[in-house]
């Protein structure tokens, strides 16, 4: 087995999930696909550079690429992810660096959350993680979008979010009542110039850093550390399947 392949517990719990092929010529077979997109998302490298004993690396991106026109990986994601409950949410984002091909698709009008922040051209992920720092809701922004502005993204995503914890940077009293209207509290400190402060739990507040720490494990993906992809559909694609991983990898620990 090579180092990024799926395991047998882990193919075992992704395998139901995966499109039917009832009819026709037998495809490529999924396993083998899926460790060869594993392959490209751990290592960053480029689709052509894919290591044979996966297959031809247009049966692969091809697969991917198609799949994700038909919204398989977000399914994936969604089923994996029901099971957690609603007790604790945790809301953050990070900015990742658009690669120079990433810029160069045409643009036709379609907004692809690329946009230009201080580092230049970017894109932003935001998450929603619970109480083990597992993903529960992620959507895609532009490099310069306000983190406020995907919240309402995220709460229909996960809409039952219990306590909501966040930093600064989401205090907005439409926020506090977005959560509140879907049955969640709110815990997100006032901006310091702000007359009347509002306190949040220290003890809550602390455990912000289980998002942070979902970050770092997703940007191992390296093909998610920086965007290639030039089309918002298929980097989320890509950072739900990577999101997917780190599911399947909690399921196998725990069983």
């Amino acid at each position: 087995m090579a180092r990024f392949d799926l395991t047998d517990c882990e193919w075992e719990l992704i395998q139901p999930l995966l499109p039917n092929k009832p009819r026709g010529v037998a495809r490529v077979d999924d396993r083998r696909v899926l460790n060869g997109i594993f392959w490209v998302l751990r290592t960053g490298s480029p689709w052509r550079d894919l290591p044979e004993r996966y297959s031809p690396h247009t049966t692969i991106y091809n697969r991917f690429n198609r799949w994700a026109k038909a919204g398989v990986w977000v399914q994936v994601f969604e089923t994996l992810s029901e099971k957690s409950p609603d007790s604790m949410q945790f809301i953050d984002s990070s900015i990742i660096r658009a690669h120079q091909h990433a810029a160069s698709g045409k643009k036709g009008g379609e907004d692809h959350a690329i946009g230009r922040s201080r580092g230049g051209l970017s894109t932003k992920i935001n998450a929603m993680v619970d109480h083990r720092g597992l993903p529960v809701a992620i959507t895609l922004s532009p490099g310069q979008a306000s983190d406020k502005v995907a919240v309402g993204d995220l709460l229909a995503a996960h809409p039952a979010p219990g306590t909501v914890v966040a930093d600064r940077g989401y205090d907005a009293r439409a926020i506090l009542e977005m959560i509140a209207a879907h049955g969640g509290a709110g815990h997100i400190p006032t901006q310091r110039d702000r007359k009347v402060q509002r306190s949040v739990d220290p003890a809550i507040y602390r455990q912000r850093n289980l998002v942070e720490r979902f970050f770092n494990k997703l940007k191992h993906f390296r093909k998610i550390a920086t965007r290639y992809e030039k089309t918002a559909r298929n980097y989320l694609a890509a950072v739900l399947l990577a999101c997917s991983r780190l599911w399947v990898r909690f399921y196998e620990s725990a069983s």
